[in-house]
């Protein structure tokens, strides 16, 4: 998150050059996918219906909801930890952000696109299950955010009002957006997801603790390596280059970006840094080694250490060098928002100030990448699995106890014994 900048749609969307394939005219571009239509839960009859849930951080998607998210957002101490007077200071820095923030968003054509990215990928995604997995047919698209509206609660009531829950069972499956696992990220989307399962359904009226007729969740907890992901951000890296003199191909450097994390994150053992490395292993993998590469951080916020080095200082010093090919690549993200459209291309490419340094197309409605979605829920289903092994055990140092109950309720009775 460009926290220390302002949020808004960057040039990119409003330059002629068309960044995406899909077609859209302007007022499909900026419109929101339709409700999710209400459905029929009969658990005694098929697998069917499945909701799929995903989350994200989120953005705002106008600048008068830039303040609200902010608030969130900093109060939130999973993703930015500000100590015992988080609640205190977290409101304060917000409002002092705000403006700044606005003013980023305006840039970029007024709000995040993640909401439409988000719900389009999702409805897409589910579409293609309905035929691969038509026995946990019909799968409904659903989005929670973290910071935004969709936020976790309105997801939830949403999945009750539509016939899951309230005694009726059904199934629901939790699908990160954040390919690579932090605490700070999925994690922190996960617990607000069983804060509000818990408040919403987790009791009776009389007070007792009773599963029967609840949303039964399962969760796609990260997901760095899957080939469909690798592909799709091959590909996109590979238009990049094809902008480029055949004879300079080869020398130009791919940065991959990714959002940074607080070294006391880091060092408390989470494993996002070593997932996103493997994830930029796999696609130059993919390929076969072809240029010089990094892996470079993003979106520092405030005074303390955090994980580099930065995406923005990596840049100017190449370019010092001479070294004027470059090709960014957001290796974290699933589709274009304030980090990719503010930071990257109106902050680090225009102060880079070199026609050769470039920003491979985010994901965004990628056909390869919706197809990866779908196949990774169809194995999900298939597997009937709760989440990964992975997901059982907890960082080194956590000394959470809401991490510790959160994972043993999504592990589920069978392997919360390996939630350590």
């Amino acid at each position: 998150m460009a926290l220390c900048r302002p949020f808004a749609l960057p040039r990119q969307l409003l330059r002629p050059v068309v960044r995406s394939s899909l077609g859209y005219n302007t007022e499909q571009r900026n419109s929101f996918a339709t409700a999710v239509p209400p459905v029929t839960q009969d658990a005694t009859s098929s697998k069917g219906p499945t909701a799929m849930v995903f989350l994200n951080m989120g953005g705002p998607s106008t600048t008068g909801e830039v303040e609200d998210f902010l608030s969130r957002l900093f109060a939130d101490g999973d993703l930015i930890p500000l100590g015992r007077l988080q609640t205190y200071l977290g409101p304060l820095i917000a409002k002092r952000r705000t403006p700044k923030i606005q003013k980023q968003y305006a840039d970029i054509g007024g709000g995040s696109p993640i909401r439409k990215w988000s719900e389009y990928q999702c409805q897409e995604m589910c579409k293609l299950l309905d035929k691969l997995n038509p026995e946990s047919a019909p799968h409904k698209p659903y989005v929670a955010f973290r910071y935004a509206a969709p936020l976790t609660e309105e997801m939830y009531t949403q999945l009750l009002d539509d016939g899951f829950g309230r005694g009726k069972g059904g199934r629901a499956v939790a699908f990160t957006q954040y390919p690579q696992y932090s605490c700070s990220t999925t994690g922190s989307s996960l617990n607000e997801l069983w804060k509000w399962r818990n408040r919403l359904e987790g009791k009776n009226a009389n007070g007792s603790q009773d599963s029967t007729g609840t949303i039964q969740w399962s969760v796609i907890d990260r997901w760095p390596t899957h080939p469909g992901l690798v592909e799709a951000f091959a590909k996109n890296i590979e238009d990049q280059l094809k902008t480029y003199p055949e004879d300079k191909r080869n020398s130009v450097v791919l940065l991959f970006s990714a959002h940074s994390l607080p070294m006391s994150v880091v060092n408390r053992g989470d494993p996002y840094p070593a997932e996103v490395a493997a994830t930029v292993h796999a696609v130059m993998q993919r390929l076969n080694f072809s240029n010089p590469y990094r892996l470079c951080w993003q979106s520092q916020v405030g005074p303390s250490a955090w994980l580099g080095a930065q995406t923005s200082d990596t840049v100017q010093e190449y370019v010092k060098r001479g070294q004027t090919d470059i090709v960014l690549v957001p290796i974290a993200f699933t589709s274009d928002h304030i980090e990719t459209l503010y930071e990257l291309d109106l902050e680090v490419m225009e102060e880079a100030n070199s026609p050769g340094v470039k920003r491979a197309e985010s994901l965004n409605g990628s056909p390869i990448f919706i197809q990866a979605l779908a196949d990774i829920a169809q194995e999900h289903l298939r597997k009937g699995e709760k989440c990964s092994r992975q997901m059982t055990l907890r960082c080194q140092g956590c000394k959470s106890d809401r991490c510790l109950e959160q994972k043993k309720f999504f592990a589920g009775e069978e392997a919360s014994s390996l939630v350590v």
